[in-house]
């Protein structure tokens, strides 16, 4: 496992319990439609600690969070609400709490997991790197 582990372009390619979970965190009906299967490219520039993580999403939107890890940072969530998170690193995973989720990112057999949880609900989406 280098240092650089988790830089690298990666494309949607599955997901599961995505409905489930988007009801509870409670996005709306249209954001829910917008964003099945939503090939959203995500790109990862990872620099020791620090990180430049970049969604793009189809239309042109982007968003991006840096953060470097052990340090609070402003994040945005996916529904665009800003909040104040510390990334930790655990076990080569990325962990940080969102907040009305917990989410964890680790680079496994090459894909990028992104793993969510809310109240019981585990949202998993699984994205190939491209580049």
């Amino acid at each position: 496992k280098g240092n650089m582990a988790f830089t690298g372009k990666y494309e949607f390619e599955g997901d599961e319990n995505y409905d489930d979970f988007v009801k509870a965190i409670g996005l709306p009906s249209d954001k829910i439609e917008m964003g099945r299967n939503c090939k959203i490219v995500t790109e990862v520039v990872q620099n020791g600690n620090d990180f430049t993580w970049t969604q793009h999403f189809p239309g042109g939107r982007t968003m991006t969070n840096k953060f470097s890890v052990g340090v609070e940072a402003d994040m945005e969530t996916m529904t665009g609400k800003k909040f104040k998170a510390t990334v930790k690193m655990e076990d080569g995973k990325l962990v940080a709490d969102f907040p009305n989720y917990h989410h964890t990112s680790e680079i496994c057999g090459g894909k990028l997991v992104e793993i969510s949880t809310t109240s019981g609900v585990v949202y998993k989406r699984t994205s190939k790197k491209i580049a």
